[in-house]
């Protein structure tokens, strides 16, 4: 910003310099005018005062040789000193270029001044010094501390923020600060509708966050909310992974099999390999045991093939580097179950929809029976949908089975 605000200044002082540079060359010319008049009047003086004194002579030697008398020779006298006079007030300093005055000085002095005031005033309404700033010196990334902070103070603000209510409860948890995400997953199973996709998995975020506050005992309390779970969703992967390790820890080791594999279908990520971990370990304790390992099949996720085209009629509204959205979501709702994002210049392309791109646990294309696949180019890049955006949509598409596939061409403007 330094050498921003240096140029600025620089810019500056040639400004008010070219104001000023007339005005003093004016004065400069003025005097070198003035020199050269007054030298040239003396000039003209002294030739008249030697033509006067010769003259006078002239007049004084006629009276004196008696062909003048006295009364003509004052009178020629008064005429030679008449136009002495007249001469020297004829001679006075003619300037072509006048020195300029107060009011033309006080005038380019208050413009020198409305140059900077104007000049930064633009800058602070029409300029760009706060992104200038930042991009100079970016923001340093907050701690966790700080951005717990901040969520909290936003979530103070806007209470009913059921997404940032569970990002809290998530980090609290993460820290080991079991109570308050309790309290932060029940607020977000109050916000939401008990209809809601999400509405079964919070119920299993409550119960794993109670087995953690109970030091890991499965209490009456704890059981109760995984029934709860599991009434709602009998595959919801918090409720079931508990299941699983209770049942490790009692030896029932073919229980936490199948209740870790259930889970597993329903995984996503690091969860996957986590719960694949412990089935491993369960089946090497039968094994060690003498037991028979059960056969258990792998639950298939739900997916969905959909290949996007773009009609010929729109492909002149559009420019290769502008967002396409690809997605499945509840018929009637908004949020949705999986999405990917790619560009027009990648269409016509063919993309995987499916449950590990679900934005919530309990809110994968498995949730649901039916969905709305659609694609979407968006001018603004904006994930939500604008006017003049281009779309194309089909409704209802089955879930469930073998995976399905869809055919979508981009052919209507959002109005």
């Amino acid at each position: 910003m330094i050498a921003l605000w240096s140029g600025i200044a620089l810019l500056t002082l040639i400004a008010v310099a070219a104001i000023f540079w007339p005005l003093l060359a004016a004065r400069r010319e003025a005097d070198r005018q003035a020199v050269q008049a007054d030298d040239q009047a003396v000039d003209r003086q002294h030739q008249n005062i030697e033509i006067y004194r010769e003259r006078l002579a002239e007049l004084e030697s006629e009276r004196e040789a008696g062909t003048l008398d006295a009364g003509n020779f004052e009178v020629l006298k008064l005429e030679l000193e008449r136009n002495l006079l007249i001469d020297a007030e004829e001679q006075a300093p003619r300037l072509k270029h006048p020195r300029p005055g107060a009011a033309q000085f006080t005038t380019v002095v208050l413009l020198a001044l409305l140059v900077p005031v104007i000049a930064f005033g633009l800058y602070n309404n029409l300029g760009r010094s706060a992104d200038l700033a930042l991009a100079l010196n970016p923001p340093t990334m907050p701690t966790l501390e700080e951005a717990v902070a901040q969520l909290e103070q936003e979530l103070e603000a806007n209470p009913d923020n059921a997404e940032g209510w569970y990002l809290l409860a998530t980090t609290y948890v993460n820290q080991g600060r079991f109570a308050e995400g309790l309290e932060a997953f029940q607020r977000v199973a109050a916000i939401l509708p008990e209809d809601a996709p999400q509405y079964a998995g919070v119920q299993g975020q409550i119960a794993q966050a109670l087995y953690f506050q109970s030091g890991g005992s499965m209490t009456a309390q704890v059981k109760a909310q995984i029934d709860k779970t599991l009434a709602l969703d009998p595959d919801d992967m918090a409720a079931l992974g508990l299941l699983g390790i209770d049942a490790y820890e009692t030896g029932d080791y073919r229980a936490a099999i199948e209740y870790w594999s259930q889970a597993k279908a329903n995984a996503r990520g690091d969860a996957v390999q986590s719960l694949q971990s412990g089935i491993d370990q369960a089946t090497q304790q039968l094994i060690a045991a003498g037991e028979e390992v059960p056969e258990l099949q792998s639950a298939t996720a739900a997916s969905i093939q959909v290949s996007v085209t773009l009609s010929d009629e729109l492909k002149d509204r559009v420019s290769p580097d502008q967002a396409v959205f690809i997605y499945a979501r509840p018929v009637g709702g908004r949020m949705p179950l999986a999405a990917v994002r790619r560009q027009v210049s990648d269409l016509p392309l063919t993309v995987e929809l499916n449950d590990g791109m679900a934005m919530m646990p309990g809110a994968e294309l498995s949730s649901v029976d039916a969905v709305e696949i659609g694609a979407r180019i968006s001018a603004s890049g904006q994930a939500i949908a604008q006017p003049g955006d281009l779309l194309g949509s089909q409704s209802p598409v089955a879930v469930g089975g073998e995976p399905g596939s869809v055919t979508l061409v981009i052919d209507q403007v959002v109005e």
